[in-house]
C-alpha cells in the first residue's frame, strides 16, 4: 500500500514522518510556511534516512530520498494526497487556522491528521466542512525510530476514515492505536505523567537519587516493558493471572492512588532539589544522537524477533 502524504510542518517530527512514509514508498510532499525550510528539510531527510539504512532499518536510502520534495505552497503539497500529516506549533490557535485552511485546500478524499502532543481534535475542528475527515495521529518521539502512533478521533470523525488511517500506519510500519474516548494528552502523556509525577515526588522528597530512580526503569522497568505492557506484565506476576495480582498486590497500590503526587512537584523547590542533584549535559545533541542509536538498535532487535 502506498500513495501521496503532505506533511505540514518540516522539523524534526515532519521529517521524521517524511522518512517513515517514503522508506514504504509512498510519495511525499514536505511544506513548511517558514522560508527554505522544506527544501532544507529535503536534504536532512535524505541523512537520515541513509543512517536508518547502517541501523538495518531501510532496505533502500536513496530511493526513498528521491521519493521527498518540498512544496512550494500548502495547495501544492496537499495536491492529490491520500493523507497530510501536520506537525505545526502544539497551540490551539494554530491549529484552528491551520485545519481551516487545509479542510479548504485539500481533495475531498484526503484524511486530516495532527501530530498533536495532547489538544483533542474536537477542539480545533468542530467548526469545518469536513470535519468527519479529521483526527489526531500522535506520534511519539522519534516518530522514525519508536512506531506508535495514537489515534483520537473528535466524536464526529467518520469510523471508515479511521480505519483508513488503521490501514494506512500499518501499511507504513507503525503501530497504530485507538483512543476510543477523547481525553487530554491521549494514553501515552496520560502514563509517562503519571510515572513523572511519582518520579519527581520520590527525588525531591529524598527518598532516592534521579541518577538511581532512572536505573530503576531503565534497568527495572524499561525491560519488561520493552516487550510487553504493563497488563501482561502482572498477568505473569501472580498465579492466578490479573484477577489473583489484584487481590495479593494491590492494597499498596490503592493507598498510592489515595494520596497522589500534587501538581507543585514540578515547581520550585521541588524541582531545585532534583537539579541540585542531577548533572546537565554539557553537549545534548551529542546524547540526543546517542539515544537515536540506541533506540534504532533496539527497534532493529525487536523486528528481528518473532511476536505475537
Amino acid at each position: 500500500m502506498s500513495g501521496n502524504v503532505a506533511i505540514i510542518g518540516s522539523g524534526l517530527i515532519g521529517r521524521a514522518w517524511a522518512m517513515i512514509f517514503a522508506r514504504a514508498g509512498w510519495t511525499v510532499r514536505l511544506y513548511d510556511p517558514a522560508p527554505g525550510v522544506a527544501q532544507a528539510a529535503v536534504g536532512l531527510c535524505a541523512e537520515g534516512l541513509g543512517s536508518l539504512a547502517g541501523e538495518g532499518l531501510c532496505n533502500d536510502p536513496l530511493g526513498a530520498a528521491k521519493q521527498i520534495s518540498a512544496a512550494g505552497s500548502l495547495a501544492e503539497a496537499l495536491a492529490d494526497a491520500d493523507i497530510a500529516q501536520e506537525n505545526g506549533p502544539e497551540s490551539l490557535e494554530v491549529k484552528l487556522a491551520l485545519f481551516a485552511e487545509m479542510d479548504a485546500l485539500a481533495p475531498a478524499k484526503t484524511i486530516l491528521a495532527s501530530s498533536s502532543s495532547a489538544i483533542r481534535a474536537s477542539l480545533f475542528t468542530e467548526e469545518l466542512k469536513g470535519r468527519a475527515r479529521c483526527l489526531v495521529a500522535h506520534p511519539v518521539n522519534p516518530p522514525h525510530l519508536i512506531p506508535l502512533v495514537e489515534l483520537s478521533p473528535a466524536p464526529w470523525t467518520s469510523p471508515e476514515v479511521v480505519t483508513r488511517a488503521r490501514q494506512i500506519y500499518n501499511g507504513i510500519g507503525q503501530v497504530p492505536i485507538a483512543v476510543l474516548k477523547e481525553v487530554e494528552g491521549f494514553i501515552l502523556n496520560r502514563l509517562q505523567g503519571a510515572l513523572l509525577a511519582e518520579a519527581f515526588r520520590l527525588v525531591s522528597e529524598g527518598y532516592v537519587t534521579p541518577q538511581d530512580l532512572d536505573k530503576t526503569v531503565k534497568d527495572g522497568l524499561g525491560l519488561r516493558w520493552s516487550f510487553m505492557g504493563p497488563f501482561a506484565t502482572i498477568e505473569l506476576n501472580a498465579p492466578g493471572g490479573i484477577p489473583d495480582y489484584c487481590a495479593r498486590y494491590t492494597g499498596f497500590y490503592k493507598r498510592l492512588a489515595a494520596d497522589p503526587a500534587a501538581p507543585s512537584v514540578y515547581e520550585a523547590p521541588a524541582t531545585e532539589k532534583i537539579l541540585a542533584q542531577w548533572q546537565a549535559e554539557s553537549d545534548l545533541p551529542s546524547r540526543m544522537k546517542w539515544r537515536d542509536q540506541r533506540l534504532a538498535a533496539l527497534r532493529a532487535h525487536k523486528q528481528s524477533q518473532s511476536e505475537e
